[in-house]
């Protein structure tokens, strides 16, 4: 597997009161033998593996998914799958391929991919920044 995310990439702690912060949002996720679920509240847990997380679920379970680059409506149904989609500074939609501390590896609906650097929050937190390969990714 390599070297693991760090935790604080991964997400923030829980806050005072339980609130969440900072998590990775999955954009959809779909379980081995079901449909498709585009997530409001899904968030991963921690890695287990390089492209295998344990994600929180929708339904407030945890299970262990295998990360995709396609488009929710892309995941098939043989195993648990998800994806989490990544905004890039000109404003192209991507879907993350691989996650390292500081940078993704991503791969574009048009099937171009590529490595940038990443951040949590705000979409609108890389611009300007047009040519430095930076990249958002939504937090829950």
């Amino acid at each position: 597997m390599g070297r693991p995310i760090k935790r604080s990439r991964m997400g923030g702690d829980v806050g005072f009161g339980g609130a969440l912060s900072g998590k990775i949002a999955v954009t959809g996720y779909r379980p081995s033998g079901g449909s498709l679920v585009s997530s409001t509240t899904a968030y991963i847990v921690a890695q287990r593996g390089s492209r295998l997380f344990k994600i929180h679920l929708d339904d407030s379970s945890e299970a262990v998914y295998e990360l995709k680059a396609v488009a929710p409506a892309s995941l098939a149904n043989t195993s648990n799958q998800f994806c989490v989609q990544v905004i890039l500074n000109d404003s192209t939609v991507a879907y993350v391929e691989k996650f390292y501390n500081n940078t993704i590896h991503y791969v574009t609906a048009a099937g171009a991919a590529g490595t940038c650097t990443y951040s949590l929050g705000a979409e609108g937190s890389d611009e300007g920044q047009a040519g430095s390969g930076a990249g958002s990714i939504d937090v829950r």
